[in-house]
């Protein structure tokens, strides 16, 4: 069996504690099963080389410069990340030594834009006629044009592929995975069956906190019974450990596996590590008065949550505040609710590439002659497009802090990766289809550079692989000019009470990871307790700015 992760910010290897590349590697104590990464970057560079390679010493260095160029955006990384994948679903003689594999894919977001790419590009293909595309020459595309035809062949067989959606039993979580089987559905991949991951019954009849996460599972589940009887659901129970190594992942399909698993971590207390509660840290944004908060983080950690919470407190504070989100998947209106003084937007991938074109075909279009159109027509309609409208977008989201607050719920780590990567390349880009760069593309670095203007928080829960996946995550933010200025440790069970044995095992387990973003990662960090009700509307985002009681 060979797995095979597709996340840009993958952390297969913690997982299986071992180290992984590009190559299949044999897992030990697993006999059968090996497992690699694929490497975005490296795709990318590969990727471009095969492009370009073929026209040295054949055209000129400055064409090859602007070729290459090209080729250095975002979206370049996605495609050739996309080849690869392609290479080991498409191509059935890439993975015959294996009787299965496994695809741990990106948050949904980045994956339905992965799956959608080879009906896209094969639509791309068919119809553009043009030696060009915003990705360089047609001709190392149209050479995979059967490998991705294969490949969306395979996605949609029921007899080759099974989807398998994994969701916590939360509101929010199962919203987003119904609205994913359904794209999934429309783009005729059916198989699909779901894992209900975290689900917990109480221990203790008297144990508020105990009852209140029981009870705040089963109305999420209430809720969305019509989903949930429509395809074949697995349930895994809430474990007190984290799943890391191979005696840990057997755990996971043991019956009747009723251990609690206590670290040896010694008690703290949040002045020790000076810690605060998320209202402290409203206090610091505020001195800002105007400008751009961002939430970033692994999927599923609450980022959506914290951002409404903090346009939500902002708003009460009599700041001007505009919630936005840059997620696929974004359902920041249903955790804010209505709230006076909060204007609340998504960037729309579909809408802004519309508007994109429209806005090129009446500009640049307009000074072209019949087939110069045609073939402006052609280029505007590659994957490639969407990207850049984004980014269009996402500019002018951030230009808006210049008028008040705006706080920005971000896509999961790979896909904000992805949105922030290679800026001037963008540049480059827009200036094809532009005459001049608007204000907001010209200022969008200077803008997330300026620690003024741009407050980046880390928003984390505290176990080992979403610590872990955060602190990559700033080690790219910095390396981009970017210093991220607060880590939130959100749904933490600290000091919280309860005394069911398998939550006390939780809290207890919580330290080590508490004290490394306390000690090793964050300038500041702010602990946000798990709260009985949930976190939605202005009573529901009100808990998080409670005081935790010291461990």
């Amino acid at each position: 069996m060979l797995l095979v992760s597709t996340d840009p910010a993958s952390n297969l290897d913690e997982v299986l504690e071992t180290e992984l590349s590009s190559e299949p590697t044999p897992i030990v104590g697993a006999p059968g099963l090996w497992a690699l990464n694929l490497d975005p970057a490296e795709a990318a560079r590969e990727y471009r080389e095969r492009l370009v390679e073929p026209y040295r010493g054949k055209l000129p260095a400055a064409t090859l410069r602007s070729m290459e160029e090209q080729l250095s955006g975002a979206c370049t990384m996605e495609i050739a990340a996309f080849d690869e994948f392609s290479k080991l679903i498409g191509n059935p003689g890439a993975t015959a030594a294996f009787d299965h594999v496994i695809f741990d894919t990106a948050p949904t977001g980045h994956t339905l834009r992965l799956m959608q790419l080879p009906m896209a590009w094969n639509g791309f293909l068919e119809t553009s006629s043009a030696g060009t595309s915003c990705l360089g020459p047609l001709a190392g595309l149209q050479a995979q044009r059967e490998l991705y035809e294969d490949a969306a062949e395979a996605l949609t067989d029921e007899q080759q592929t099974t989807l398998v959606l994994v969701s916590r039993p939360q509101k929010a979580a199962l919203k987003e995975a119904e609205r994913t089987s359904n794209e999934l559905a429309a783009l005729g991949v059916h198989n699909q069956t779901l894992v209900l991951n975290g689900l917990y019954r109480a221990q203790l009849p008297d144990d508020g906190i105990a009852l209140a996460l029981e009870c705040r599972s089963r109305e999420a589940l209430r809720g969305m019974e019509s989903f949930l009887a429509r395809m074949p659901v697995s349930e895994v129970k809430l474990r007190s450990y984290s799943l890391i190594g191979i005696e840990a992942l057997r755990t996971l399909f043991a019956p009747g596996d009723e251990r609690v698993a206590v670290s040896a971590a010694k008690p703290f207390t949040l002045e020790d590590l000076s810690l605060g509660p998320l209202a402290a840290l409203m206090d610091d944004l505020t001195r800002m008065r105007r400008g751009v908060i961002m939430t970033m983080g692994k999927g599923g950690v609450g980022k959506t949550t914290i951002a409404a919470a903090i346009a939500a407190e902002l708003a009460r504070r009599g700041f001007p505040v505009h919630l936005s989100t840059t997620d696929p998947a974004a359902h920041v209106a249903d955790a804010l609710g209505r709230i006076p003084g909060v204007r609340v937007s998504r960037i729309d991938p579909q809408y802004e590439t519309k508007m994109y074109v429209d806005h090129v075909m009446k500009t640049v279009g307009s000074t072209l002659d019949e087939q110069g159109r045609a073939l402006l027509e052609e280029d505007l309609r590659s994957p490639c497009t969407e990207e850049i409208a984004v980014f269009k977008a996402f500019a002018r989201t951030v230009a808006d802090g210049q008028n008040g607050f705006v706080v920005l719920d971000t896509a999961p780590t790979g896909h904000t990766l992805l949105l922030l990567d290679a800026t001037e390349a963008y540049h480059r880009e827009v200036s094809r289809h532009a005459s001049d760069l608007p204000e907001e593309i010209r200022e969008i670095l200077p803008r997330l550079r300026d620690p003024d203007f741009t407050r980046v928080l880390i928003v984390t829960v505290p176990e080992a692989t979403p610590v872990h996946e955060a602190a990559m995550l700033q080690d790219d933010l910095r390396r981009a000019g970017i210093v991220p200025y607060a880590w939130i440790i959100n749904q933490s069970f600290t000091g919280s009470g309860s005394r069911d044995p398998l939550l006390i095992a939780r809290e207890v387990n919580e330290t080590v990871f508490i004290k490394e973003v306390a000690w090793r990662h964050a300038a500041r960090a702010s602990l946000v307790p798990w709260v009985p009700k949930e976190p939605v509307g202005v009573e529901g985002l009100q808990q998080l700015f409670g005081n935790l009681a010291s461990a």
